[in-house]
């Protein structure tokens, strides 16, 4: 562990014009870039050629998460803007259940000029299919950055996911630099996204297009998909010298039982499409080593701490990981894991499920560097000093890579 957290971020600086950091994406998602890094050695194609190049007997898994339109604007009486922006439900917890609440409901959310909301309630008429409703917020207590806001509404026929539908605004990436867009709301959706609840999109799943799995079918490539809602702590830079400093965020994941048993039976190559399916997918063998030794654990107790993955404990085998998440479900009648992780992937790491990553460009000093660092053995440079000399767009909306180490 201590190699892991001595780790000094500056060791992953590289310098990042302004304008490579891609603004908009291209017309056409799958005419993007693709870099494909195959034991050692480069290749440049287009994203469209992504089911000719992957390994024959590769497994796909997928984000479905949604992204929703979570930040929120109130004005004062006194004119001072608020701008409320929703991170993850309080009451009810459930994501779907919160959507779904009627007359109120209290989310964690982040204040910007929240000097000037010190008490009272803010409030908007929001217009929805002809009617005008009485959309309110109240700021409850702290909790870090951020704070408990109740939201509350006058139509008992109106959900929470339609005030957000209806007043909310699709957070782009602050790195952007820009307003949302009417276009965002499309090309910042991934073309399979189902789940709502993400604050920020898993974005190297924006290449995809039906044409494209479509072709990945007829190459009998198979794909699963799995949840994890993406939340703002995505953004957040490490600001601390070493890793120790850095407290990585906790995001929600939601994992059927027929995925993690078709895992644990398949012997094809998993290949994980985001930084986040790779997250959870990781998280699982950590889940399923906990269950090794205390079988009859509380969902809460599943939760993967953040150093969980370099405690020195002896590993177990990754299927047997996977088998004991089964057998847990099974014994407790669920369908689905629904738990949280906090596990942060830097050189040092061992992977134990992800044997190959779709993933776009990522910010200087990020953890999602520090997580592809892990994965190509250090070897990140060389990537990335190719993806810069050969004019590679970079971030969100930017071009991608498949990495096969």
């Amino acid at each position: 562990m201590l190699k892991t957290q001595n780790i000094r971020i500056e060791d992953f600086n590289y310098p990042l014009p302004d304008e490579r950091i891609a603004k908009f994406p291209l017309p056409q998602r799958d005419h993007s870039k693709l870099l494909v890094y195959r034991q050692g050695t480069i290749e440049e194609h287009r994203f469209y050629e992504l089911p000719e190049v992957l390994p024959a007997d590769s497994l796909l898994v997928f984000n479905n998460t949604r992204v929703i339109q979570a930040r929120l604007h109130f004005r004062k009486e006194t004119g001072a803007l608020i701008e409320v922006f929703c991170l993850e439900p309080l009451a009810p917890h459930e994501y779907s259940l919160s959507f779904q609440s009627t007359g109120s409901c209290s989310w964690l959310c982040l204040v910007g000029n929240s000097k000037k909301w010190k008490n009272g309630v803010l409030s908007q008429l929001v217009e929805i299919g002809g009617k005008a409703v009485n959309f309110h917020a109240e700021r409850g207590l702290p909790h870090g950055n951020a704070y408990e806001v109740r939201f509350s509404w006058n139509d008992p026929d109106v959900t929470f996911a339609s005030l957000l539908d209806h007043a909310g605004e699709l957070p782009i990436p602050p790195y952007l630099n820009r307003e949302t867009e009417e276009s965002d709301k499309t090309t910042y959706q991934t073309v399979y996204s189902k789940i709502e609840g993400s604050v920020a999109a898993p974005t190297a799943g924006l290449h995809f297009t039906p044409e494209v799995l479509e072709q990945l079918k007829a190459k009998n490539i198979p794909s699963l998909e799995l949840t994890l809602h993406v939340g703002a702590g995505t953004f957040k830079p490490v600001k601390s010298e070493t890793l120790e400093g850095h407290e990585m965020h906790t995001e929600y994941i939601s994992v059927s039982r027929d995925l993690i048993d078709t895992l644990c039976h398949t012997d094809r190559r998993v290949i994980a499409v985001g930084t986040t399916s790779v997250r959870t997918l990781e998280s699982l063998y950590y889940i399923g080593k906990t269950l090794e030794t205390n079988p009859q654990a509380t969902p809460q107790s599943l939760t993967v701490a953040q150093w969980q993955p370099y405690d020195g404990s002896a590993d177990i085998n990754p299927r047997q990981a996977l088998r004991n998440i089964v057998e847990y479900l099974d014994r407790n009648g669920l369908p689905r894991l629904v738990t949280a992780t906090q596990i942060i992937i830097a050189p040092g790491y061992r992977y134990h499920i992800v044997q190959g990553m779709v993933t776009n460009f990522h910010q200087p000093q990020s953890t999602l560097l520090l997580l592809v660092s892990a994965f190509v053995n250090g070897r990140w440079q060389e990537i990335y000093d190719y993806a810069l000399g050969h004019d590679f767009r970079f971030l969100s909306y930017g071009d991608s890579s498949l990495l096969l180490p």
